[in-house]
């Protein structure tokens, strides 16, 4: 399948650093200008794909939709309108290939990472509406069956390319506080794993914007 253990792991780290990189150090540096500010939220939602049985081709019985998804992100506005975002999000449990396509059943869990351009405008004096689309990547961790090794790597990893767009709104609820409903479109390259190459993310989050 062509696995690369240390690929999601490169991924993760630079998708950890961007989030980080927007706590801690735009709001004391890039806030003193006269930016919009930096939102930073979590949420939670799931995914909507084609069924398995819609698979053709190249591409396995398995749909990607379902399941409890876990994500956080952030995004700092360079200017009133435009700005960029960084998130990710994975499954919060894991999922199982069936046995007709591995000689066992096969524990995995998809992650999304994406960077993105993103544009916001006010839909109100409480509420703001983005848009967004960029790029990133899927990886999938297939971990292995009776493993129960303390600290180290007991699943290979399969990474694709992808391209992300969506929209959210922010609804404040209380001074900086809001609240995010989102839905997120995955274009995924060569996602021969699942039933097509194409999955929607939908949820809600909490989150706080800093100004300046």
């Amino acid at each position: 399948m062509g696995f690369s253990p240390w690929g999601i792991t490169h991924m993760r780290k630079l998708a950890l650093f961007s989030v980080v990189f927007l706590i801690f150090l735009l709001p004391k540096s890039a806030l003193a200008q006269k930016g919009e500010g930096v939102d930073m939220y979590f949420g939670g939602g799931t995914t909507i794909a084609p069924s398995a049985s819609s698979a053709s081709g190249n591409y396995f019985p398995e749909s990607l939709s379902g399941g409890t998804y876990l994500n956080f992100g952030g995004s700092f506005f360079f200017k009133k309108h435009l700005g960029i975002n960084a998130e990710m999000a994975w499954r919060a449990g894991r999922a199982t290939y069936p046995e007709p396509i591995f000689s066992f059943n096969q524990p995995y869990r998809p992650i999304f990472y994406d960077f993105n351009g993103v544009f916001a405008e006010p839909l109100g004096k409480h509420a703001t509406g983005e848009v967004f689309g960029g790029i990133g990547a899927e990886g999938i961790h297939f971990y292995v069956p009776g493993s129960s090794c303390l600290g180290c790597v007991n699943y290979a990893s399969s990474n694709h390319f992808m391209g992300d767009f969506g929209g959210a709104v922010r609804l404040y609820v209380k001074g900086n506080f809001f609240v995010r409903p989102e839905a997120r479109f995955y274009l995924i390259h060569n996602n021969f794993e699942f039933s097509s190459n194409h999955v929607t993310r939908v949820g809600v989050g909490i989150g706080y914007t800093f100004r300046p």
